[in-house]
């Protein structure tokens, strides 16, 4: 009788030790490109629903084939890449509540991965990547008119020289995405041939 008790003690320790088990603060997504591997690590915990947003599009398989397909080069090692699926209609989600950097405690820095967007709540599925610390990316409440930023949701943990090696490729004088970004378009863009979680 006494290994009956037992055994019905572990079954009731079973479902309380599942209620303490937390999520993972970070998720890393590796994107496999024409020009090497870059690795992310989201921020999950700290930025819930930008991250949430961009794993969407990486669980849904809604990245494969998109390009990184904008260089702004403001500097030698300032600036930032660009990619995303362009507002294609079968690839694009609804947008989600802006998340600024004074609520996440996140800073661009180089390697911060954020949400493109233009007005506060307007972010879908464009993803820029810092080149060289960008505060004037993070929300500044001091600052008049929309002073909230980028949302920042994670950084590049490897394959910086990938991103790199893109922020540093030709760009064309001439060519532009939807009559927009002129001068800053990649003459050869880096395409992603899948973006995936990196299962440990």
């Amino acid at each position: 009788m006494r290994w009956l008790a037992m055994f019905l003690l572990s079954l009731l320790a079973i479902p309380a030790a599942a209620q303490t088990t937390t999520p993972p603060a970070t998720v890393r997504v590796a994107l496999e490109t024409n020009a090497g591997r870059i690795v992310i690590e989201v921020e999950t915990a700290k930025a819930p629903i930008t991250a949430r947003n961009f794993l969407r599009y990486v669980d849904a398989k809604r990245l494969d084939g998109m390009q990184f397909y904008r260089t702004v080069k403001v500097a030698d090692h300032f600036g930032f890449v660009q990619f995303g699926v362009q507002n294609a209609p079968a690839r694009i989600y609804p947008p989600i509540k802006h998340e600024p950097t004074t609520q996440t405690g996140l800073k661009h820095l180089d390697g911060t991965i954020s949400t493109a967007r233009f007005a506060p709540g307007s972010a879908r599925g464009e993803f820029t990547v810092s080149v060289g610390d960008q505060p004037s990316f993070d929300a500044d409440p001091t600052k008049p008119g929309d002073n909230l930023g980028y949302a920042a949701f994670g950084r590049v943990v490897e394959g910086m020289d990938v991103i790199l090696k893109i922020f540093d490729a030709p760009v064309s004088p001439d060519k532009t995405v939807q009559g927009a970004f002129k001068g800053e378009i990649p003459v050869a863009p880096v395409k992603i041939l899948t973006a995936r979680r990196v299962i440990s």
